[in-house]
């Protein structure tokens, strides 16, 4: 195994095989942000959504995919031109991987995914061998990247530093637009009868870290919707009365059933209810 793989696995208290499957993600997931910035990926595009709160801003919860935006509209923009470099960072480090790009449907979003063959393989170390005993050996590990390749104006940026495996800079949207993109997803995400309980979590980090956000982009993002047409601007009233109305539209124990699955500790969750959502919605701040 490689040492710098190592080191970062000793981060993890893995107690499970669930533990190590997760920590072996964002592992990964740190080697494709890695590749990335070597092809030079970020002057073009910034690191948003749920893996870069965790990365960047330390949420306390799992993530699954790496979500772009690019920096201008591209709808040619394609992911193969990175595959490539992302395949050789992560070979590097000792995994066997395959990049595999989606034909683009309809919509703005690029994406591909970054497979890893068997998990058996990527594990090499004594000290875990009885979590790998029962673990299938062909099953895959994978990582979807997804780029946004319309983005709505309005947003800032800036650079921040991931340490390992190796120092690396990291092109990402700035906390008030990151807050504007996830409240985007809270009013106006449809998912029929599903509830992404994700999306609320992520709301409760913001309000008790960082409960500004960046008004006139979450307006940009719900006019390209069509969530937001009317002729006046999107005023802090109107966001706070819409925040609300959502709490209440809630189904409370739906979103703590679905994001339980993704956080350590689910007694955080015991105190979700409508009453608690109106009062994180109180706490958001319109910039």
């Amino acid at each position: 195994m490689h040492e710098a793989i190592r080191t970062m696995l000793n981060r993890y208290e893995c107690k499970s095989q669930d533990d190590l499957v997760d920590a072996l993600r964002e592992i990964l997931q740190s080697l494709a942000l890695l590749g990335l910035w070597r092809s030079k990926f970020f002057e073009h595009a910034a690191f948003y959504g749920g893996t870069a709160l965790r990365i960047l801003h330390g949420l306390d919860r799992y993530s699954e995919d790496l979500d772009f935006s690019l920096l201008e509209p591209d709808v040619s923009f394609s992911l193969e031109d990175h595959g490539k470099a992302l395949q050789k960072e992560i070979r590097a480090f000792g995994f066997r991987v395959e990049f595999a790009r989606r034909e683009k449907k309809a919509g703005a979003i690029e994406s591909a995914f970054l497979k890893v063959n068997t998990y058996r393989q990527l594990i090499e170390i004594e000290a875990r061998e009885e979590l790998l005993r029962d673990l299938h050996p062909g099953r895959n590990l994978k990582i979807k990247l997804e780029v946004d390749t319309d983005p709505p104006p309005g947003f800032q940026c800036e650079s921040r530093y991931v340490l390992l495996p190796i120092p690396f800079a990291v092109r990402a949207y700035s906390l008030p637009d990151l807050l504007a993109g996830k409240l985007h997803a809270v009013l106006c995400r449809r998912w029929k009868s599903r509830v992404k309980g994700r999306d609320w979590y992520d709301l409760v980090w913001y309000a008790g870290h960082h409960p500004e956000v960046r008004l006139s982009h979450l307006e940009a993002r719900m006019r390209q919707t069509q969530d937001y047409k009317e002729s006046a601007p999107l005023s802090p009233s109107m966001l706070s009365r819409r925040l609300h109305d959502a709490a209440d539209d809630l189904d409370v124990d739906k979103a703590r059933l679905e994001v339980e699955p993704f956080v350590r500790d689910s007694s955080v969750l015991d105190i979700w209810s409508a009453d608690f959502f109106h009062r994180i919605a109180d706490e958001i701040v319109p910039l």
